[in-house]
């Protein structure tokens, strides 16, 4: 790719909307709740961009808005509404765009709105008009409804869970833009197709069989003369919508090899779909906690799998807690537990008027779930003061740009026996070692933490791990969720009646 055509650079426009968005979660996500890049700090989000990088002789990048936010509930109608109009409103003020870098998630949830996604790729096709190639780089915990996809010319996604390869995903959507932009080839055909199997992430990860294989193929369909990509969605479980189900989208200049190979993808995947695991061994709060203080590793971690932040879930849940000081080894302090953290920032602001060191009484969680369900109400806690902590920036090699890696604003640490919880100002994971501040998890026998499979720093600090099938907004078992507007029949709600799984690929 050594210049375009006509020996001016391309136009490429960057931006995009960006949440993960549990229907089943009370929380509502915000405006405050989203980072938004514009302009230069825009482009400082990727390595591409850069003035002395590869593609800038081919492409003028046009940095548009982005907004990215933790994964929560769904977003207020009125916050959707806001970034979209700057996004598209930014597409029609920077003059025509060859093409389009659309850097979203695929799993946004809107109050009153069906398929947000296809809402707003649809405004921003308005926006560009239909000559500008548009790329979208996605989770694959995506849900990739046709009305969304149809809109699209690229459109791929992550090829591990935990997503590894998410900044090269993006990478490959861009590379892969401006390769057909400078080649000047049009349009590529897309094979889709949904697939009626709707599997919860942590049983999908590509760390074991099936994903590992299934994803592992995708390289060597995208290899083929003639095709450009091959992706794989396994969905989004925790919204009750039409479009939640796994997609395949083969992308190719061959229409026929890219309905071939969809085709066979989609297959392989529906006849996996019984072979799917969690992606480790599971059990409820009390089962979990029994091995986990029965067993000699250390530490043992265990996740709070069904209130995890990062899927969708409220983080406020204080039932893991609970759980915890019931056992008479934690509650004694005979054994150890560290549990970050639950999002409660006014049980925050008493223990830093208390000070490090104060006995304090507080009401721990429930700030957005009270009231909503079972195991939603706040817990009662006397306990002791033992840290605080100031908002941390990213540590060293995680997400640019993602309000998840901000702190998680300021936290306070509350010793109660052997367990010492972590409270949050805000919605905040732990997946590294600097998210936990000043505490040191390798110190406690025992870490709970509000998350599914485990993120890679988490995975290596384990010397054992259990998932625990906790309540939440991000329940495990979708069964008990209460779904009622999804397409059906869908595995695993249902495991009869299909006769014709209808497995056959379209062209877009």
């Amino acid at each position: 790719m050594s210049s375009t055509p006509s020996g001016s650079r391309l136009r490429i426009g960057i931006g995009g909307m960006a949440i993960e968005s549990s229907q089943f979660c009370p929380h509502r996500s915000g405006y405050d709740d989203f980072r938004i890049t514009r302009e230069r700090a825009l482009l400082d989000r990727y390595t591409w961009t850069r003035p002395d990088g590869e593609l800038s002789g081919l492409v003028e990048w046009v940095p548009l808005v982005h907004a990215v936010a933790v994964p929560g509930g769904p977003v207020e109608r009125a916050v959707y509404d806001r970034i979209k109009e700057e996004l598209t409103g930014r597409i029609e003020e920077s003059g025509p765009l060859d093409g389009l870098v659309y850097d979203i998630h695929g799993a946004m949830s809107v109050v009153g709105l069906d398929d947000a996604e296809a809402d707003l790729t649809a405004a921003v096709r308005a926006a560009t008009g239909p000559d500008t190639l548009i790329s979208a780089a996605m989770d694959l915990h995506g849900n990739v409804s046709r009305r969304f996809a149809e809109h699209l010319d690229l459109l791929t996604a992550h090829r591990t869970a935990p997503h590894e390869d998410a900044w090269e995903t993006r990478e490959r959507a861009t590379r892969k833009l401006v390769e057909r932009l400078v080649h000047g080839r049009g349009r590529p055909h897309r094979a889709w197709v949904q697939i009626p199997v709707l599997l919860p992430g942590e049983k999908t990860s590509t760390r074991l069989e099936p994903a590992r294989s299934l994803y592992g193929r995708l390289a060597s369909v995208e290899a083929l003369d003639g095709v450009m990509d091959a992706a794989l969605w396994v969905g989004y479980a925790w919204a009750d919508e039409a479009r939640c189900r796994a997609a395949v989208v083969v992308t190719a200049d061959d229409p026929e090899l890219a309905l071939t190979q969809a085709g066979s993808l989609a297959r392989a995947y529906w006849d996996a779909r019984r072979d799917f695991v969690f992606a480790g061994p599971t059990g409820d709060a009390d089962t979990c906690i029994a091995r986990a203080v029965a067993s000699p590793a250390r530490p043992f971690l265990i996740s709070d799998s069904g209130d995890n932040p990062t899927a969708g879930g409220a983080g406020d849940l204080a039932y893991m807690l609970g759980r915890l000081l019931a056992h008479e080894e934690l509650a004694s302090g005979r054994v150890t537990a560290l549990h970050p953290g639950i999002t409660d920032p006014e049980a925050v602001a008493v223990c830093r008027a208390a000070g490090v060191g104060a006995e304090v009484t507080l009401g721990v969680g429930g700030r957005f779930s009270a009231g909503t369900g079972p195991h939603t109400a706040p817990y009662v806690l006397t306990g002791t003061v033992t840290a605080m902590d100031e908002p941390a920036g990213p540590g060293p090699g995680t997400p640019r740009g993602n309000p998840a890696y901000d702190g998680g604003g300021r936290s306070a640490a509350v010793t109660c026996g052997g367990v010492t919880v972590v409270l949050t100002e805000r919605r905040k994971p732990f997946h590294t070692r600097a998210d936990f501040g000043s505490l040191d998890p390798l110190a406690y026998d025992l870490v709970v933490v509000k998350i599914g499979y485990l993120e890679p720093e988490l995975y290596e600090m384990a010397a054992d791990w259990l998932l625990a099938l906790t309540p939440g907004g991000v329940d495990q078992d979708l069964l008990r969720l209460g779904h009622h507007r999804v397409l059906r029949p869908l595995y695993p709600f249902d495991d009869e009646g299909f006769e014709d799984p209808g497995l056959t690929p379209v062209l877009l």
